[in-house]
C-alpha cells in the first residue's frame, strides 16, 4: 500500500514509521497517489496566529471573539475546545466552561495577511484554488504531478509543512475524488491531520455517517431530514430521487447524489461571494431605537464600502436581530433594482426594523445584501416613490470620492455618530 511521511515527504511501502526519519506521522492508502481534489482547513486559525505571536500562550486556552462577556466566540484553540468552547458560542457561556481562558479581540488585518501568504503557497501548486474563507480552501491538483514531479498527496503534505515552518500555523488536509468528500475528510483528523477517502470505499464509508455531516445543510434542513426518518447516509440512500425531490424540493436531487458520494461541482477559482454583510454583538442589550438606528447606518456604510470595493450590488437587503433571550429574527426585502449604496441599504433595513414589534431589546444587530450582481446593473430605473433617491445617490458617490482622497473621517453623517 502506498505510504507517505508527512514530516520528511518520503514515499515508501506501508509501515507504521517512516524508514527515512523514523517518525510515525505516516499516511497510507491504496488510492493515495491517484486522488487530486483536496480541502485544506487551517487549525483554529485565529488562535494559532495569536499563539505564534505570543509563545507564552502556547499551552493556555485561547478564545478569539468580541470584547466583554456579551460577545460571541469567533474561534477557540484546541485547549479551549476540549473544555467545550465552540465557535459562535456566547462569550459568557464560553467563560463558564473555561474560566481561565485568555480572551483576545480579533486582529483581522493580520489574519488576512497570513491568509494571503497561504493562498500564495497554494497558487504555486495549482491555479485551481477556491477559497471558502480566510482559513480554508479547495484545491484541484489534477495534472500537476508532471509539472512538480510529485503526486498531489506529496504536494499537499509539503504545503502544510511549509505553512508551519514559514508562517507558524498548521492545517488539516482532506483528499478525495470530489469536493464533498474532500471537505468531509479534512474534518476526520484534526488538528494537523491528513485523511483520504478513496473511490472504492466511498459507499461503505458514508453508510453509517450521520447526515449532519452534509456541509451546507443548516439546522432547519437537519430537522426536516430527522422528521423524514433520515438520520444516516444509509437511510438517505433508501429514498428514490423523485421522492426526495417531492419532499425536499430542489435540495432533493442533491441529497440523492451526495448519499452516493457523488458531487459534480468543479473547484472554481472565480467563485463569487453570495452575500455581503456586517453585524455586531452589543456589550449590553439595547432597546433605544435611536442608538440602534446609528448602528444600522454604520453597518450599512460598511456593507456598501465592501460592495463597492468588490464591484458588486445586491437585489435583497437582510436585517438580522437577536433578542435578549437569544431568539433570532431575520427579515428580508427584495429591491426593484440592485444597489450598493449605503443610503438604500440603510433605508430598506430601517423599514424592516420598523416592521418588528417596538419596545424590544436586542443583543445583536446585522444588515447585509444578497442575490449579488455586477455593479453595472445597479440603480438603473430609479425609485419612482422616492424622487430624492437619485440625488442622495449622487451625494454618496461624491462623498466616496472625497474620502478616497482625504481619508475615511473626511465626511461623517450625523446619524453615524449616535
Amino acid at each position: 500500500m502506498p505510504a507517505l511521511c508527512r514530516d520528511c515527504l518520503e514515499v515508501f511501502d506501508t509501515g507504521p514509521r517512516c524508514p527515512a526519519c523514523g517518525r510515525p506521522r505516516v499516511i497510507a492508502h491504496d488510492e493515495l497517489f491517484d486522488l487530486s481534489i483536496a480541502h485544506m482547513d487551517c487549525d483554529a486559525f485565529y488562535a494559532s496566529v495569536e499563539k505564534r505571536d505570543r509563545p507564552e500562550l502556547a499551552h493556555k486556552p485561547v478564545v478569539i471573539g468580541g470584547g466583554g462577556r456579551r460577545g460571541v466566540v469567533s474561534t477557540a484553540c484546541y485547549v479551549a475546545r476540549i473544555r467545550g468552547v465552540r465557535s459562535a458560542m456566547p462569550m459568557f457561556k464560553a467563560l463558564e466552561l473555561c474560566p481561565d481562558a485568555v480572551v483576545l479581540k480579533p486582529r483581522m488585518a493580520l489574519y488576512a495577511e497570513v491568509s494571503r501568504a497561504i493562498r500564495a503557497m497554494m497558487a504555486e501548486l495549482t491555479p485551481a484554488v477556491e477559497p471558502l474563507s480566510l482559513d480554508e480552501a479547495f484545491l484541484d491538483l489534477t495534472g500537476t504531478a508532471r509539472l512538480h514531479g510529485a503526486p498531489p498527496a506529496v504536494l499537499l503534505a509539503g504545503l502544510v509543512r511549509r505553512m508551519k515552518a514559514e508562517l507558524g500555523v498548521t492545517g488539516s488536509i482532506g483528499l478525495s475524488h470530489n469536493k464533498f468528500l474532500a471537505k468531509m475528510a479534512s474534518d476526520l483528523d484534526k488538528p494537523h491531520g491528513f485523511s483520504v477517502i478513496g473511490q472504492a470505499e466511498t459507499l461503505d464509508f458514508l453508510a453509517d455517517m450521520p447526515v449532519r455531516a452534509i456541509w451546507g445543510v443548516g439546522e432547519a434542513g437537519q430537522e426536516a431530514l430527522t422528521r423524514a426518518g433520515i438520520h444516516r447516509f444509509a437511510d438517505l440512500r433508501r429514498w428514490e430521487k423523485s421522492a426526495l425531490a417531492a419532499r425536499f424540493g430542489s435540495m432533493g436531487p442533491r441529497l440523492w447524489h451526495l448519499a452516493r458520494g457523488e458531487d459534480a461541482r468543479r473547484v472554481s477559482p472565480d467563485s463569487a461571494p453570495k452575500s455581503i454583510s456586517n453585524e455586531t454583538t452589543f456589550g449590553e442589550d439595547i432597546d433605544d431605537p435611536d442608538i440602534l438606528d446609528g448602528h444600522l447606518w454604520r453597518m450599512a456604510e460598511k456593507v456598501a464600502d465592501r460592495a463597492k470595493a468588490k464591484g458588486l450590488a445586491g437585489r435583497v437587503v437582510t436585517l438580522k436581530l437577536k433578542q435578549a433571550d437569544f431568539r433570532l429574527l431575520t427579515r428580508r426585502q427584495g429591491l426593484r433594482d440592485a444597489t450598493q449604496l449605503a443610503d438604500r441599504i440603510y433605508r430598506t433595513g430601517r423599514q424592516l426594523f420598523d416592521a418588528v414589534p417596538a419596545g424590544r431589546a436586542y443583543r445583536l444587530l446585522g444588515v447585509g445584501i444578497s442575490d449579488l450582481c455586477p455593479a453595472e446593473e445597479a440603480e438603473r430605473s430609479g425609485d419612482l416613490l422616492d424622487p430624492e433617491a437619485a440625488k442622495r445617490g449622487e451625494a454618496e458617490r461624491a462623498a466616496d470620492a472625497i474620502r478616497a482622497r482625504f481619508g475615511p473621517e473626511a465626511i461623517l453623517k450625523g446619524r453615524g455618530l449616535r
